[in-house]
């Protein structure tokens, strides 16, 4: 099935990020990113599936029961998507942001997230 730039945020966001379990994560990549697909973070660049695979996990290991939630629908013009979101405890906001992602063939070949808050959970 081909997804839409502002279907593909949604899965980014929920199903990776948010996806506590490995294997189902794994697969969701697989299906939805290029094989070369390059992901910018403020402090590096992540290549490839594999890498944003271990990327991924990492970020969950660092807290472990901080959700991301989306702020608003996702949305698209042509091949970007764009969708807000929050991280933090799930009562709490610690961080927030955006995810744009430039999309073909119904993956995405690029991952931009920028950090547009940051707060100290209580």
């Amino acid at each position: 099935m081909t997804r839409s730039p502002a279907d593909l945020m949604r899965v980014n966001l929920l199903e990776v990020f948010n996806e506590p379990d490995p294997a189902h994560r794994v697969a969701v990549i697989t299906e939805n990113y290029a094989e070369d697909v390059v992901w910018h973070e403020p402090d590096r660049i992540t290549r490839g599936r594999k890498d944003l695979e271990r990327r991924a996990e990492e970020l969950r290991a660092e807290n472990p029961a901080w959700v991301f939630r989306p702020v608003g629908l996702a949305s698209e013009l042509d091949d970007i998507g764009h969708l807000g979101w929050e991280y933090g405890p799930a009562d709490q906001l610690a961080v927030a942001g955006m995810d744009i992602a430039r999309t073909k063939d119904g993956v995405i070949i690029e991952l931009y997230t920028i950090v547009t808050e940051i707060h100290q959970p209580s």
